[in-house]
């Protein structure tokens, strides 16, 4: 059974002008895009099937993520049920010069895993053996409530 850190996945992505508002920072719709991507990937890790997006919760932004910054995204599954997974996201804004972070957004997005003909299928059980498994559940866990 796959344990809560072979799905943990951490991915920085530049900010350049084209992903950018007319405020000169990250556009909300272009992180939630990467968040997105990464969620799925950590899904099928988890379920060793295609995963597609089945819903998301609570999407907070925070702060900004000016351009010429990097997107820190991180994923990791922290609930599997019989044929969806979640996802806890969250992402940083990241000086790329001193490596400085900041948090900037928090969500969990929902998966579904699927077979070739687009059905859903069942996924393995979660397993959580260490204490940093531990933490991470719980914080997602209380991102909840």
């Amino acid at each position: 059974m796959p344990t809560l850190s072979d799905t943990h996945i951490r991915n920085r992505y530049r900010v350049q002008p084209n992903d950018a508002n007319n405020y000169e920072t990250l556009h909300g719709g272009e992180l939630m895009k990467w968040m997105d991507e990464l969620g799925a990937m950590a899904a099928m890790r988890f379920a060793g099937e295609t995963c597609v997006t089945a819903g998301v919760d609570d999407f907070g932004f925070h702060r900004p993520i000016p351009v010429g910054d990097t997107a820190l995204v991180d994923a990791y599954v922290y609930r599997a049920g019989k044929t969806s997974v979640t996802v806890r996201l969250r992402a940083w804004r990241e000086d790329p010069r001193t490596g400085e972070t900041e948090r900037t957004t928090g969500s969990s997005f929902t998966f579904v895993a699927i077979d070739e003909d687009r059905n859903p299928v069942r996924v393995p059980e979660l397993t959580v053996e260490t204490d940093e498994e531990e933490r991470l559940l719980r914080e997602a866990l209380e991102a909840e409530s």
